[in-house]
This record gives structure tokens, sequence and C-alpha cells, in this order.
């Protein structure tokens, strides 16, 4: 079994993710086996907060080009947006990011 920090890889911050901080919202990068039971459990361990709802969004790769004619994807990942309870406690890992 995977440990909790083996799920979720790091948090997404950026403009639209750091908007939702207020209403108890937040983005990460998880593994892509990972499914919503085992996001929730992590971020319950790793932030000892609540957690109401989770949900998950398969991101494809982006076609890239490197010089003239190789072309590529970047690597497919997972992105997991959770929402926390109206008590449990905002994440201090963004409290100085707005």
């Amino acid at each position: 079994m995977k440990s909790a920090y083996d799920i979720i890889i790091r948090p997404i911050i950026s403009e639209q993710s750091m908007e939702q901080n207020d209403i108890n919202k937040y983005a990460f990068e998880v593994a892509r086996d990972a499914n919503k039971i085992q996001i929730k459990k992590a971020i319950e361990e790793i932030f000892n907060v609540k957690v109401e709802k989770v949900n998950t969004l398969n991101c494809l790769g982006k076609k890239k080009r490197t010089g003239k004619y190789p072309e590529g994807y970047t690597s497919k990942w997972k992105k997991a947006v959770v929402k926390l309870t109206e008590d449990s406690k905002s994440l201090e890992f963004f409290e100085g990011m707005v």
C-alpha cells in the first residue's frame, strides 16, 4: 500500500486554484492510479483536516516540439480538487500565497 506522501505529489499553485481557497477548495497533483477514497485519506492524514468532497481530473499531455522534426508529448498527470468541511481549518501551506 502506498503512503500518503506517495499519493499526494504536489500542490497546484495557480490563479484559478488560489481564488478557490476562500471557499475551502485546494488543488493537488496526485498519483495517476489513486482513487478518490485514497486521496481523501491522504489529505486528512497529512494536513489533519476533514475532507467533504474530492473531484479528480485526468490531464492529458500536450504536444511539444524540440527542434525541427521531433515531436513528443509531455507526461500525463492527475489533478484533484479537494473541498474541506466548514468547521475544518484552512491549510497553512497556502496561507502566504494569496
